[in-house]
């Protein structure tokens, strides 16, 4: 009796041990295909050398030329800051990963890195929203576009979207990060994210799923709706415009913006609020590279094959004359 006492205290030491000695996680990401890891560091490392060009001669162009410094494209000059910000949280990680086939990450860069990634994720949400915003007050109230969208105004909700999700973000990180960890330390992803944390959680984990959701509704629902209530309205407006001319007008200047909208809100809705039992973790991982990843590379094409100014602006500094 007196020894199954001990065995038990000592399996109590162990477990005890087991939650409070987790100090560094282990990232996966691709080590289930490890034949192919050169070629996925050369594919990502030249996607990541298209966002930092694409969305930089944007950032570029619309700081230089003054035909461009609108409520617009200051906009959109954000929008592809962040985009850059976004993705150097987890590709470069990434890449180093898959250079060493190590994959370590200490637990305190591991928070750091979530952190980054759920503020930022937040930000994208309400820029996408404001610039929904901006189409609809265009081309629904365009007499009153430059009173509506003046520089204060645009500087004051584009600030309020870089800054909208820091407490939230940051609280909901040191909740994820209070948990108890034990077991396996491996995360079956590429960057710290919150659905493969909470799998290597202990205990339950109920009310921090139920917390989840809350935030996934609040930052990414709540903005998609005001893209559609945005849409909706110009739709509306669209369909009372006599010419087909004002009906591609109108459609050139939301398109972009809709293709953006459908790849990250798509592929982000998916992975954070898509049901318990879908269990396929490799769906995961290729949902975060379309919201993580590729959405930050299509940006710059998108806007700049899809924007006639951009378009015409890029050419013009680039070959020094207008393009024919």
């Amino acid at each position: 009796m007196t020894l199954k006492i001990k065995d038990l205290e000592n399996n109590l030491k162990i477990t005890e041990t087991n939650f409070t000695i987790m100090t560094q996680f282990f990232l996966l990401g691709f080590s289930d295909i490890p034949t192919f890891h050169w070629f996925l560091f050369g594919i990502f490392l030249v996607i990541y050398i298209i966002i930092l060009l694409g969305n930089g001669i944007i950032i570029l162009i619309t700081r230089i030329d003054s035909s461009l410094q609108t409520p617009r494209y200051f906009s959109l000059s954000n929008f592809s800051v962040l985009e850059i910000y976004y993705v150097s949280i987890a590709l470069p990680r990434m890449l180093m990963d898959l250079w060493t086939q190590e994959g370590a990450i200490s637990f305190s860069a591991c928070a750091t890195q979530m952190c980054f990634f759920l503020m930022l994720g937040a930000t994208e949400c309400f820029l996408l929203a404001l610039m929904a915003y901006d189409h609809y007050v265009a081309i629904c109230n365009p007499l009153h576009y430059p009173l509506v969208m003046n520089h204060k105004v645009c500087v004051q909700l584009v600030g309020a979207s870089w800054i909208s999700g820091l407490p939230v973000e940051i609280g909901q990180t040191c909740q994820i990060f209070s948990l108890p960890f034990c077991g396996s330390s491996q995360i079956n992803h590429f960057f710290c994210d919150i659905p493969p944390l909470l799998k290597l959680a202990c205990g339950d984990i109920f009310v921090n799923e139920i917390v989840v959701y809350i935030f996934a509704v609040l930052f990414v629902t709540v903005p998609f709706m005001l893209i559609l209530r945005s849409y909706s309205r110009i739709t509306f407006t669209i369909l009372k415009l006599p010419s087909n001319t004002g009906w591609t007008t109108a459609f050139s200047t939301c398109s972009s913006h809709l293709m953006v909208v459908v790849l990250f809100y798509g592929s982000a809705t998916i992975a954070y609020l898509k049901p318990k039992f879908s269990q396929y973790e490799g769906m995961d991982k290729l949902l975060s590279l379309f919201y993580a990843i590729l959405t930050p590379m299509f940006n710059p094409m998108i806007y700049s094959l899809q924007n006639k100014d951009v378009r015409e602006k890029t050419m013009l500094h680039i070959y020094g004359n207008s393009p024919q």
